[in-house]
């Protein structure tokens, strides 16, 4: 989680390099970096407590449009829909609230959030973790459509070794903090 959260500089780290493309964006200033965000997104673990209970889902997932000056009013409204359609939503699930959904339809409106702009890399901490096991298939093979789809990476965050082995082509396995292993998918769980 830190270093998913250091990578989108959520958190500062306090030392090293975080290179995307060919850019180390730790010394990336404030408005070169807001040029970038939109290519970099975060999916988080409680889709809850992620989601702002305020706010319609059509609000959640058009804000990023708005804030870099992508789309407004009607565009973004059909971008919105289109969004959600994407995610397994319907278009009139924009005029509800986080509350009116189940967890997985929660954790859906997150990823819908993080790919409205596009994005090349998308941070997923423990994205599947607070879901029931049924419920973490729908995700994670949604999670693998829209890669397929949008050309995604992800940097995917997980204690669980199966789902990792399911949905990773490179793996790194880190304890206490530093990476301590690093393979192909098959090779590390052969």
């Amino acid at each position: 989680t830190t270093i998913g959260k250091s990578v989108l500089r959520l958190i500062e780290p306090t030392s090293g390099q975080i290179l995307f493309g060919n850019q180390d964006i730790l010394q990336l200033n404030r408005a070169s970096l807001r040029k970038l965000r939109p290519r970099m997104q975060f999916i988080f673990q409680d889709p809850y407590e992620s989601l702002n209970p305020r706010m319609k889902v059509g609000e959640i997932v058009g804000e990023g449009l708005e804030v870099h000056h992508i789309a407004r009013g009607k565009e973004k409204g059909q971008r919105v829909s289109d969004i959600l359609g994407k995610v397994g939503l319907h278009p009139q699930d924009a005029d509800r609230y986080p509350h009116e959904f189940s967890g997985g339809q929660r954790q859906r409106i997150g990823i819908a959030r993080a790919i409205s702009l596009h994005p090349d890399l998308i941070v997923a901490d423990e994205p599947v973790s607070a879901l029931d096991v049924s419920i973490q298939a729908q995700i994670l093979n949604l999670l693998m459509d829209l890669r397929d789809q949008f050309g995604l990476t992800y940097l995917f965050i997980s204690h669980d070794l199966r789902i990792v082995k399911h949905i990773s082509d490179r793996i790194a396995v880190m304890y206490k903090g530093k990476i301590v292993e690093m393979s192909g998918g098959e090779e590390l769980f052969h």
